[in-house]
């Protein structure tokens, strides 16, 4: 399977992982399908659930480079284990809220809990996965993501037509609960401890980075220098992700004035093509390093044409007003903008193989950041305007951005560990 043995360790570790990206957006984006109801009870205005929705990508950015600094010291598998409970207990907080003050704090601390989650995972895949199935792990994984997206407008619709939304939040929650415990039973963050592992599995995968639990000093400004532009092009694309992920069910109910179960459905469609785009990109990345044995071909290039693909298609959406075309380009334009998943977060596994976690989190903070201002400014040009295709010029402007940055990104210069006088450079890239 993909490469994999099947039944073998690395198998499930992978499969571990991608089910926590599942359950990672499903109690992420569960908020957006609920919203309609939660809007109506707490009597919030467009503004203020946008600012709900960015309480949680305030500490989801603190915590991203934190987290992963974490992991990168102590590993993986208790990271894992203590941020996975915080946002079991967020997720069924959430259920529980009487107000507008109590809704921004369970979401903050939802934040802390998932912001050290894809760092810590990256940190994971490098010391389980050879280079050359990096951009395809990490696409599979986060395509579990986006299938996380896809089937959570229509199961937590039906689970508040059925009972209510707070218990779709308290439901949610100890769903993710089984699978910290399974976490912490199964995995092990050097594969070369693990009792499933075979000779087999080791070709080609990394010396593990951790030295009886700790990490050599993490070389901060080169670390940073070096992910700058991999951060510039992230953010870019983290400003349509949120958009997608946060206001996408309500754009279709009320921008077109459909119910609960027809906008749930319309967003599902358009989150099932970045599933496909999660996977695919992350094979294609690897093919194109497979074929050139260039990493800035398989990583820069496609990255490069994912955003372009992505901005192209959001352009009709300001035009169209058939609902029809409108789901089309819609998801035409998540699933290019989901091609960029695999090779972009290959790239802090190529860049810092020793800090894996750290850089991924730098990364992701770049996301992170776009996660707080950009439905906040969704809000806002909904209240002011109606218009509710308007906020994608930015996304179109800001996507283009992100392409030009990409000739910037080096995913062949290693970052030199602490002990190394100057970064390595991999051949024939």
């Amino acid at each position: 399977m993909f490469g994999y043995r099947v039944g073998g360790a690395p198998l499930k570790v992978l499969l571990l992982l991608s089910v926590m990206s599942f359950l990672l957006y499903v109690d992420r984006v569960n908020l957006s399908t609920a919203a309609s109801s939660i809007q109506s009870e707490l009597g919030l205005t467009h503004t203020q659930l946008g600012l709900a929705f960015s309480a949680f990508a305030y500490s989801y950015a603190i915590f991203q480079i934190v987290g992963g600094w974490i992991s990168d010291r102590l590993g993986s598998r208790i990271t894992l284990l203590v941020c996975g409970a915080i946002w079991v207990v967020a997720t069924v907080s959430t259920g529980f809220v009487g107000g507008f003050s109590a809704l921004l704090g369970i979401r903050f601390l939802l934040g802390l809990g998932e912001g050290a989650a894809l760092p810590a995972a990256g940190r994971a895949l490098t010391n389980w996965t050879p280079k050359s199935k990096r951009g395809l792990a990490q696409g599979i994984t986060h395509s579990c993501s986006r299938l996380g997206n896809a089937v959570t407008p229509p199961l937590v619709a039906a689970l508040i037509l059925a009972l209510s939304w707070r218990s779709s939040f308290v439901i949610l929650g100890f769903a993710t609960a089984v699978w910290v415990v399974a976490w912490w039973l199964y995995f092990r963050d050097d594969p070369r401890t693990h009792r499933g592992v075979v000779p087999s599995d080791l070709a080609d995968v990394p010396p593990y980075a951790l030295s009886n639990g700790t990490a050599d000093r993490v070389p901060w400004m080169a670390l940073v220098r070096r992910m700058t532009p991999t951060m510039i092009v992230y953010f870019c694309y983290g400003w349509t992700g949120w958009l997608f992920f946060t206001w996408l069910p309500l754009f279709f109910k009320h921008g077109y004035s459909l119910n609960i179960k027809d906008s749930a459905i319309l967003s599902s469609g358009v989150f099932f093509a970045g599933v496909a785009g999660d996977t695919i990109g992350g094979i294609i990345s690897d093919r194109v390093y497979q074929r050139t044995g260039s990493l800035a071909a398989a990583r820069a290039r496609v990255i490069l044409v994912s955003l372009l693909g992505a901005a192209a298609f959001l352009v009709p959406v300001l035009f169209t007003k058939d609902l029809t075309w409108i789901a089309v380009f819609l998801s035409c334009a998540f699933f290019m903008i989901e091609l960029t998943i695999g090779p972009i977060w290959a790239v802090p596994m190529d860049v810092a193989p020793r800090y894996a976690g750290t850089a991924s989190g730098l990364m992701n903070a770049g996301s992170a950041v776009a996660g707080i201002i950009s439905p906040i400014l969704f809000g806002l040009i909904i209240d002011a305007t109606q218009n509710w295709t308007l906020p994608f010029v930015g996304s179109i402007g800001l996507l283009l951005v992100g392409a030009a940055a990409t000739f910037w990104i080096k995913p062949h210069v290693q970052v030199a560990s602490a002990a190394q006088p100057a970064p390595l450079t991999v051949p024939a890239a």
